[in-house]
């Protein structure tokens, strides 16, 4: 590859297609566990596995010429990363629109489930414990405690039977 294309350092995208190819990952374990790598000089498929280790940055060659596996690469790779912004909100709590867990704090607790009430369950629907409990999947794996929570904030009513739900009627008059 000529270096008018290569990026600068390590890139992630290089690494793991360098490393989904049969050929490069095979020639990059003996590298790594200091083998020879096996095949002739003559051989196409061993110098295309790699070309592409070396330009992947998976591999180097040393000063006198031999291919070795540097163990900072994977170092660079994770440098490249972003820090996480510190969360604010509702959003310390979600993760991929689900709940990692839940508030503490019980004002910051309603504040979450009202957030998921609402976005759920619109005012004056009148539904089955199984379609509460499908809508509320889309934000939790444990639907029951959700629903449990969201019944004792008083942010869904349930009929005395448990047969349906819905909002408070303060909440949809």
């Amino acid at each position: 590859m000529t270096g008018s294309r290569r990026m600068s350092g390590p890139h992630w995208r290089r690494v793991m297609a360098a490393l989904a190819n049969d050929d490069a990952r095979a020639a990059y374990a003996h590298i790594v566990l200091g083998a020879e790598v096996p095949g002739d000089a003559n051989d196409q498929r061993r110098k295309r596995a790699v070309a592409a280790l070396l330009d992947s940055g998976l591999v180097e060659r040393n000063a006198s010429g031999d291919l070795e596996a540097p163990g900072s690469i994977f170092r660079d790779l994770l440098g490249q990363q972003p820090r996480r912004q510190a969360q604010t909100g509702l959003d310390r709590f979600m993760r991929l629109g689900r709940i990692e867990r839940y508030p503490a704090n019980k004002a910051e607790r309603r504040e979450l489930l009202a957030w998921i009430v609402s976005q759920a369950i619109k005012p004056g629907e009148t539904l089955t414990e199984r379609q509460v409990n499908e809508r509320l999947l889309s934000y939790t794996d444990d639907v029951v405690l959700l629903r449990r929570y969201l019944v004792d904030f008083g942010l869904l009513s349930r009929t005395p039977s448990c047969s349906s739900y819905s909002l408070p009627e303060e909440e949809h008059a």
